[in-house]
């Protein structure tokens, strides 16, 4: 066997392993009524009462509060279909000793913690691309000034959630108490994200804490992507967003790191007896 078919093999196997660990956490999700609803139905309601906050009626145009709408929509999925469904669905299967039999297997604990992820990203990665449709189709949103940027707020906003998913698994006995246990990242990130109130208006101390909030430096990107607006209201070029997006990705990259650090210290992987 040559080295190229080796190297092939071996990362092949690590994806077959994740996928049909997918596929099987998909099913489950399917089953789970009210874990759909509140991955695909919730985000709705909430993204059309958004619509009603200063910064969206001030937003100047279909263009700007189609942009902050389609940021709006990115925000609470990251909450509900990322953050809030994996949360419910690792204290299931801690709770039953599927996590404690899986380890038992071939699949590495990133494997195992990956594959139960990936239906909950699947389907907020798929509502956040319908938002963008919706938000060019009924909002006249033009296209992005800094596309990239998108896709780095999404990709390290969901890394950012699905490990804050597993460190609170830590405090959260059953999945009926995850109800409880998820409010203050569910709460707190999101009044504070300059969504609903701009930063600019928040009491010096408040603002730094709200700047950083794991969900601030997302909505800041997506800012910076789909119409190029910095934090303080001017408007930047293609090459100026990539400078302004320097401390936004400096902040998820320190949740990433620390959300890691604490999974890896306090995640579970049976109930505590």
């Amino acid at each position: 066997m040559s080295a190229g078919t080796m190297t092939t093999s071996r990362w092949r196997q690590p994806a077959h392993r994740i996928a049909a660990l997918a596929r099987a956490e998909g099913v489950l999700l399917r089953r789970n009524r009210l874990a759909l609803l509140n991955a695909l139905v919730l985000p709705v309601p909430l993204v059309f009462a958004l619509k009603a906050a200063p910064s969206v009626s001030d937003a100047g145009g279909s263009r700007g509060a189609g942009a902050i709408l389609l940021t709006g929509l990115m925000a609470l999925v990251l909450l509900s279909a990322v953050y809030y469904n994996l949360v419910t669905a690792l204290v299931a299967r801690r709770e039953q000793f599927v996590l404690k039999r899986l380890r038992t297997g071939e699949s590495t604990d990133p494997e195992i913690l990956a594959g139960t992820a990936a239906p909950a990203i699947a389907i907020a990665w798929a509502e956040i691309a319908v938002g963008a449709v919706a938000a060019v189709a009924v909002f006249g949103m033009g296209p992005p000034v800094n596309a990239v940027l998108a896709l780095v707020a999404l990709i390290l906003g969901t890394a950012v959630f699905a490990l804050l998913a597993a460190v609170s698994t830590a405090a959260t006995p059953t999945v009926e108490m995850a109800q409880v246990t998820t409010l203050p990242v569910l709460v707190i990130p999101f009044v504070l994200s300059g969504l609903l109130i701009p930063l600019g208006m928040l009491p010096g101390p408040l603002r730094g804490l709200a700047q950083a909030l794991p969900l601030t430096p997302v909505v800041e990107l997506m800012r910076l992507a789909l119409t190029g607006t910095a934090a303080g209201g001017h408007h930047l070029g293609l090459a100026a967003t990539f400078s302004a997006a320097l401390i936004p990705v400096l902040v998820l990259t320190a949740w990433i790191a620390a959300a890691g650090w604490a999974a890896r210290r306090w995640f579970r992987w049976e109930p505590r007896r």
